[in-house]
């Protein structure tokens, strides 16, 4: 299923094309998922009963949960049909494996194909990849699928290594760099350490990955900050997951991730289930179309955002996804304060101190939330901890636990071995009852 410009479509136009979509969706998984037959069959559900996307509400939701226990259930076609094989990161819980067909590889390269063309993107654009392709990851593969689909240049550098990553820049002259933001600030500081004119460099755009660049409302936030003060790249935030095989990506007007309607229909759920108002806060839900491998259903990706629904400055007419405050599971009550851990990594990103951190949410003793946050520093000083929480009083009105350590030692932590992106966020929280 290849759609061309959907982001012209006018709204009525988009639903009429996925509520067409959702009828083969229904009966490609009646007829091939061992999972959603037993879950019709269970719940007493008549797929005819479901015409509109506003009849969903009739299906219950699928959960991480049930991919982790059911995972080969939802898989739809013969293993010999399977080209490759892809593992969620696992940061909320056990792997999933996800099984993809040859039509599945075609629509994720139609997907990032797509992506590069929303942040303007050409045939004449130069690559350089940042993140890994091996390790079962699909991201390094999307993008590598996506540039060739392009009819793009890419050069599969990895991540890490600024050395690396500067005698790539300078032997083969890339345009846009695909990355993770906060190594953008690690490819500044080499290039400033080594007399590297990186303002001038062949790079003018970066497409970002695993972390947030942007507040709620739209503006910079304090990493993307960092990064423009010293580098006046274009960058772009991007929102994606292996389950659902598809990316919302920024277009140059930065006002939230476009949805390739084609690929995904989308709801915005509160805490009990049912769909918000439009922009209103809430938990994305995903059902993808045109999967043959492993389709999902009402998917509870447990990430918060909202959409917006009007026209983009840029002129197109799909629905935008917001920057996601957190996942549902790592939202911390903390002596009353609800935080989630993207407004503590906009704080420390805002110490100059701090080369490098990791947050670690546990239980104590009397059964609520405990933070601490292990902070590697350029350089200690005597009163580094206390400034650091003032900092945290200042904006949140309560302070973490906070020890200070080498930058080495917290570089461990956040890359242990076969970790395929920094491991910033720790949760030992008992489960709850």
């Amino acid at each position: 299923m290849i759609v061309n410009d959907l982001h012209t479509y006018t709204a009525k136009e988009i639903n009429t094309f996925q509520e067409k979509e959702l009828q083969k969706l229904l009966l490609y998984l009646s007829d091939n998922s061992p999972f959603y037959k037993k879950m019709f069959s269970a719940n007493n559900i008549d797929i005819a009963g479901i015409q509109t996307i506003g009849d969903l509400h009739k299906v219950p939701f699928t959960t991480k949960e049930d991919l982790q226990e059911y995972n080969s259930d939802f898989i739809c076609t013969a293993p010999v049909n399977i080209i490759d094989y892809v593992t969620t990161s696992g940061t909320m819980g056990e792997p999933v494996t996800i099984a993809l067909t040859d039509k599945d590889l075609d629509r994720l390269a139609q997907n990032e194909c797509n992506s590069f063309k929303i942040t303007g993107g050409s045939n004449v654009d130069i690559y350089q990849l940042m993140t890994t392709i091996d390790r079962r990851f699909m991201a390094g593969l999307a993008y590598f699928l996506g540039a060739r689909k392009l009819g793009a240049g890419i050069v599969r550098v990895g991540n890490g290594i600024p050395e690396l990553q500067w005698d790539t820049i300078k032997r083969m002259s890339p345009t846009v760099i695909i990355c993770v933001p906060s190594f953008i600030l690690k490819l500044i500081e080499y290039a400033e350490n080594n007399g590297i004119d990186f303002k001038n460099c062949s790079i003018k755009k970066a497409i970002c990955i695993g972390e947030p660049l942007r507040n709620e409302d739209l503006s910079l936030n304090t990493l993307g900050t960092k990064i423009n003060e010293k580098w006046n790249l274009q960058l772009f935030s991007t929102y994606a997951s292996s389950e659902m095989g598809a990316a919302f990506t920024e277009c140059t007007s930065g006002k939230g991730g476009h949805l390739q309607a084609e690929f995904l229909i989308i709801e915005i759920v509160d805490g009990d289930g049912n769909v918000v108002e439009p922009g209103e806060y809430g938990e994305l839900v995903i059902s993808t179309l045109g999967v043959e491998g492993m389709p999902l259903l009402r998917f509870k990706t447990g990430d918060i955002c909202r959409v917006y629904t009007e026209v983009c400055s840029c002129g197109k007419h799909s629905p935008r996804i917001s920057p996601v405050l957190g996942r549902k599971k790592q939202m911390i009550k903390y002596k009353g304060t609800t935080i989630y851990p993207s407004a503590l990594y906009d704080i420390l990103d805002t110490i100059d101190e701090v080369n490098n951190y990791q947050v670690e949410v546990f239980t104590n003793e009397i059964g609520t939330d405990e933070i601490i946050i292990r902070i590697g520093c350029k350089q200690f000083s005597e009163n580094l901890e206390k400034e650091i929480k003032d900092h945290f009083r200042a904006r949140l009105r309560v302070a973490p636990s906070i020890k200070l350590e080498g930058a080495d030692v917290i570089n461990k932590l956040l890359f242990p071995e076969m970790s395929r992106k920094p491991l910033k966020f720790i949760d030992k929280r008992a489960p709850s009852i």
